[in-house]
């Protein structure tokens, strides 16, 4: 049939293009850095130079904002090094510049690393700035002399490194960038992100000083300086504006010390924590990072401050019978500014706007709870205001859920038997896991959070909901319970629906990392988009991703404690073993171990990995916008039982890039 239609298209071995050196970040920029504007690509110039500050090196950042739309960045730390690499053999400045997995923040060796507390570890950094840029000019002062050297054309035309005058004493790098507008929606840096940027590091760069230099095309330049030395509580009162805080801002920092048997020494964190009684915006940042999006380090502080309030809420029997404290009670109010350490950080996407690393809950909720608990009792009359306020939001929740309640109470059908319901009834916070087997079940039992998490386990494989009748849906068992404990009748995607008896804000299907397990998320997804399409057109329905390989690292030195970490598939493990690697593990020293199932997990470990809000992985399931009828194809495709001679036609053809597709 294909030849009917013109001469196929060769796929042979001259096929396959291999993109090199930075022609990946000029093919799909999106992959690497944001297009909205050039903001992120300067920022990572700026972030450079921050580290310095970081490390102790520098104590002066300044930007410039040229006429032309060129931004410079310079800074007084020791300078980007500019002699021939050993393996290399190519100028270090040129490899920062030009190679995407280089840089002086991968060894992490104890007395190895230039770097010990960085921005994180995904390794493009300036090269992708160059690659977006039609130029850039490096200027170096190091070792007594004045270095330069030039990039063009996307960082593809490398020119010399030369000498041009002595420095004396003098250390620092200054580095000029044009964007190149073809990459960006808009070529111009925001004004006011930079402005906040470079505010956030004078705060967070303690004896750092920050400027400004805004060229103006008829004039003398405008120049703004930052400087906090009130540190973070300083900055928060800034955000908070003209609205007073119910009690002082508590300030404090905690890093673990040489002997700490769980964090590397200087792991920890600084913050400023206040509660208002009308929204203030928070911020919280990871080695200087902006996170934008936060992540695991604010999910640790709001778990520290949560256990220490209800201590001192609990030793001062302040909460009234009947009243049942959560920590969105408590922190719902709260607004801070959270600078956090970690040795290694580990960020979801180029762009660094929100933590993964799991770490970073239990290091942020460790060194916070103690100081603040302390604090809470030298201060008992700001403590009983917080205390006061908390209570206040758990009361008015409590009030809302029993309105819903009453709503739902008439004709609800006798819950099932083997559901482990939640004792919450605020729908935004209750979670209902469908769960592969008893034995899983009972281990999500004993790692679930009892306030708000619900389990149903299914034994075996539902039934192949595709083209069964609705009227003859609630003859199986286990379709029953689901709908049952839902409480929401089996409905199309026309048909108007009352969600008001919904019991969860969240259903999610929770199965082990094997072909069953796959298979048993397909047959839950076919039940859900057939017969309960409103769940997931609002958003309802979540696959979880439990990790499918375990991996123990040994103690490295006294720098850092042994580790548990986890890969939810082989490309994440391989990714893993190449990053250990680079912090000079041996692979034999390393034990990697495969999960059978999810019954095999300890609760610790399944709640941390697959159920914990703070540090699982669940991905929301959607229907891509205007895919509908194309998803009912596949569907009856896949799902059909007319449809078995097409169903291999399609394996045949694209049953290889059916992982890549999903």
């Amino acid at each position: 049939m294909a030849g009917t239609q013109g001469t196929p298209k060769q796929y042979d071995e001259s096929s396959f293009r291999v993109l090199k050196g930075l022609e990946p970040v000029r093919e799909r920029p999106g992959m690497y850095t944001r297009t909205d504007s050039p903001a992120h690509i300067i920022q990572e110039v700026i972030d450079n130079a921050a580290d310095e500050a970081l490390g102790g090196f520098a104590k002066k950042i300044h930007v410039t904002l040229h006429v032309d739309g060129s931004v410079t960045v310079a800074d007084d730390g020791r300078g980007i090094p500019v002699g021939l690499h050993p393996e290399e053999g190519v100028p270090v400045v040129v490899l920062a510049y030009t190679r995407l997995h280089a840089g002086g923040k991968f060894d992490k060796r104890e007395g190895n690393s230039a770097y010990a507390f960085s921005g994180g570890l995904h390794g493009v950094g300036v090269s992708v700035t160059n690659a977006l840029s039609t130029r850039i000019e490096v200027e170096v002062r190091r070792e007594g002399k004045i270095h330069r050297i030039d990039f063009s054309d996307g960082g593809e035309t490398i020119g010399p490194v030369r000498v041009e005058g002595d420095c004396g004493r003098q250390t620092g790098t200054r580095v000029r960038v044009w964007p190149d507008g073809k990459y960006f929606e808009s070529p111009r840096v925001p004004m006011n992100e930079l402005e906040r940027l470079l505010r956030s590091k004078a705060v967070l760069l303690s004896g750092v000083a920050v400027r400004l230099d805004i060229e103006q095309a008829n004039g003398p330049a405008l120049t703004k300086t930052w400087s906090y030395p009130d540190g973070l509580a300083g900055y928060l009162k800034e955000l908070a504006g003209d609205v007073e805080p119910v009690a002082p801002i508590f300030t404090a920092e905690k890093y673990a010390a040489k002997d700490d048997p769980t964090f590397a020494a200087g792991e920890g964190a600084a913050w400023a924590l206040a509660w208002f009684e009308s929204p203030v915006p928070s911020e919280s940042y990871v080695n200087l990072i902006p996170t934008v999006n936060g992540g695991t380090h604010e999910s640790g502080l709001r778990a520290g401050v949560f256990e220490a309030m209800k201590s001192f809420i609990d030793h001062h029997t302040l909460l009234p019978r009947g009243v049942k404290l959560q920590q969105e009670d408590v922190c719902g109010r709260m607004s801070f500014v959270l600078s956090a350490r970690l040795l290694d950080p580990q960020f979801q996407g180029q762009v660094k706007e929100k933590l993964n690393s799991r770490e970073a809950v239990k290091l942020v909720s460790s060194q916070l709870r103690d100081p603040f608990e302390i604090w809470l009792n030298n201060h008992v009359e700001a403590g009983r205001a917080i205390a006061e306020l908390s209570i206040k939001q758990a009361l008015a929740r409590q009030k809302s859920a029993q309105k819903v309640e009453k709503k739902k109470t008439s004709g609800v059908a006798v819950l099932p038997g083997k559901l482990s319901d939640c004792e919450s009834e605020d729908l935004a916070d209750n979670e209902l896991f469908l769960v592969e087997g008893d034995s899983a079940g009972g281990s999500a039992k004993m790692a679930r959070n009892k306030e708000t998490q619900a389990i149903l386990p299914l034994r075996g494989k539902v039934q192949n909901a595709w083209e069964i009748d609705p009227d003859r849906l609630f003859a199986n068992a286990e379709i029953h319970d689901i709908a049952v404990a839902l409480g929401v009748d089996a409905h199309t995607a026309d048909s108007p629906i009352d969600l008001s008896g919904l019991r969860y804000g969240k259903v999610v299907i929770m199965s082990d990392a094997d072909v069953d397990g796959a298979h048993i998320q397909t047959l839950l997804l076919t039940l859900f988009f057939r017969h309960f399409p409103k769940l997931i057109e609002r958003g309802h329905v979540y696959v979880a991703q439990p990790p499918l390989y375990r991996i123990d690292v040994p103690a490295q030195g006294k720098k850092r404690p042994p580790r548990r970490l986890y890969a939810l598939d082989e490309g994440e493990l391989a990714a893993m073993r190449e990053r250990l690697e680079k912090e000079g593990f041996k692979p034999d020293a390393i034990e990697i171990g495969r999960f059978k199932g999810l019954g095999e997990m300890n609760p610790d470990q399944l709640r941390e990995t697959t159920m914990d809000p703070a540090t699982r992985r669940v991905l929301p399931v959607k229907v891509r916008s205007g895919a509908l009828q194309d998803t009912l194809k596949m569907f009856t495709l896949l799902m059909g039982k007319g449809e078995a001679s097409g169903r291999r036609a399609w394996m045949e053809e694209k049953g290889d890039s059916v992982e890549a597709d999903v």
